[in-house]
């Protein structure tokens, strides 16, 4: 009897406990537009684009993500994602030229703060506003 018991509170707990994750591809709000631009004015490679797919628990954006067509294009992989607070974005991109490619960019005081991973030449690298402030190859 205990462990049935406990089989129902366990049940009741977890039905309680979940949330609905709902997604919607629509135009980028306000803010989400605004850190696009702002990011892409330093950096061209993070691609402006004002089409999203929010999603949503209990009517709150909790991810953003942007789908790009890559028919065409040099990369093989293209993903590009903003959190919820609209102050950091995370990108990953894949081409034969460059390899993966993955880092995030933040707004830091009025700045424009990007650090990006190459796999490929086995890089970090750090820049505020466009320019290389940190360069390192790693062994």
């Amino acid at each position: 009897m205990k462990k049935f018991t406990l089989l129902l509170a366990l049940i009741f707990t977890t039905i309680s406990f979940a949330q609905t994750i709902s997604s919607k591809q629509e135009d980028a709000n306000v803010e989400q537009y605004a850190l696009l631009s702002k990011v892409n004015q330093y950096y061209p490679d993070i691609t402006l684009s004002k089409t999203i797919t929010n999603f949503y628990v209990d009517g709150k954006i909790i991810d953003s993500q942007q789908q790009f067509d890559l028919k065409g294009t040099k990369f093989s992989s293209y993903k590009l994602g903003i959190e919820p607070d609209n102050k950091k974005l995370l990108f990953e991109y894949v081409s034969d030229e460059t390899g993966k490619v993955y880092g995030d960019v933040s707004l830091f005081n009025g700045n424009v703060l990007r650090t990006t991973f190459t796999e490929k030449t086995n890089q970090i690298e750090v820049s505020l506003n466009g320019k290389s402030v940190y360069l390192k190859k790693l062994n």
